[in-house]
Order: structure tokens, then C-alpha cells, then sequence
């Protein structure tokens, strides 16, 4: 990224299918039927686009915390719906803690920790064609290797979650990463 730009469009575009994988991953289930992750996500990325004058950071990955903040501010305003409570910063905090969680696992589970320029744009740019591929999972298959995977959840607590036995949760873990590597391996192809 050019240090004195702004983020353009389709910059920030970009990160559009791992936004909403965060979103939908952080949306407690009881309000799921209220909200949408999607609806979240435009929000943050339109928000994005108007306020790109704001934008201080320099590299990929500064844009990617600076839409990771401005989500967890949108996540949490969505939470607290169209009630007239005070912003809770502790909750707020919570999402983010966890929003930064789900992206720290997903760099660790494609690449290790690396240092230079260049091998941090391609960490980022692997953690979004990864959110582009699991949103391409069926809705199940993607909850559960983004909630075992992603999430650290033990097979007991998603199949608590998702009302399903641990090896009905086990088959979908094996069905998802079978396609997720699948959709890789078309992409590394292309």
C-alpha cells in the first residue's frame, strides 16, 4: 500500500468475505435471526469507504485492524439494537479481544509467524482467499471448522452448540476440511 493513500474501494472490497466470516462467527446465535452478519459487514465496509480520509496506517495489514475495529464498533451497536442502553466499552472490548483471536488463529493456521514486508501481505492475503473459501462451505460444515479451527472449540462444545452428537460434529469437521482443502487446491491451480 502507498503510504500517502488512501484506501481505495476496492482495497478495502477485499476484505469483504472475511468480515462477514468474523461477523457470523461473533454473533451469538440467539440474534442471528435479528441480525445479519452480512448487513454488518456493508455497514463497516460502506463506513470504511466514507471515512477513508482517517486511515493513518500504511500497510495491509494496519487496514485490516482498522476494519476489524470499526466492525467490533458495528457488532457491538447492532447487539445493543435499537435499545436505548449505554455503550458498554466492556463488551465492545470482548468482541474485539475475540474478533483478534479469530484472526491471530487463522494466521497460525496457514503460515507461521513471519517478520518481513512481504511475507505479511501474503499472510493477509492467504487469511482472506481462506474466509472466501469457507464462506463457499455449506452454513454447518463452515460453523463448525470456523468454530473448532478458528475458534478453539472442543468437539463437545460445538456439539452442545449445534445440537448434533460429537460424531455428527466429527463428520462435518471431515466434510468441510475435505471441500476447504478442495477449494484450495482449485485455487492454487488457477
Amino acid at each position: 500500500m502507498d503510504p500517502s493513500a488512501q484506501p481505495s474501494g476496492p482495497q478495502v472490497e477485499r476484505f469483504r468475505g472475511y468480515l462477514c466470516l468474523l461477523a457470523r462467527a461473533h454473533l451469538p446465535p440467539r440474534h442471528r435471526s435479528k441480525i445479519e452478519a452480512s448487513d454488518i459487514v456493508q455497514q463497516t465496509l460502506l463506513e470504511a469507504y466514507e471515512q477513508r480520509g482517517d486511515f493513518r496506517g500504511q500497510s495491509e495489514g494496519e487496514l485490516a485492524a482498522w476494519l476489524k475495529q470499526m466492525l467490533v464498533h458495528n457488532l457491538a451497536d447492532a447487539l445493543r439494537g435499537g435499545e436505548r442502553a449505554k455503550r458498554d466499552v466492556r463488551r465492545e472490548r470482548s468482541l474485539e479481544i475475540a474478533i483478534e483471536d479469530s484472526f491471530c488463529r487463522a494466521e497460525g493456521w496457514l503460515a507461521a509467524n513471519e517478520a518481513s514486508p512481504s511475507q505479511q501481505v501474503m499472510r493477509i492475503e492467504q487469511v482472506l482467499q481462506l474466509a472466501e473459501r469457507l464462506s463457499q462451505l455449506p452454513d454447518e460444515q463452515r460453523d463448525a471448522v470456523v468454530m473448532h479451527h478458528l475458534q478453539g472449540w472442543s468437539l463437545a462444545q460445538l456439539a452442545g452448540h449445534m445440537e448434533r452428537s460429537e460424531a455428527s460434529i466429527a463428520g462435518l469437521l471431515r466434510r468441510g476440511l475435505k471441500k476447504l482443502r478442495e477449494l484450495m487446491e482449485e485455487r492454487s491451480e488457477s
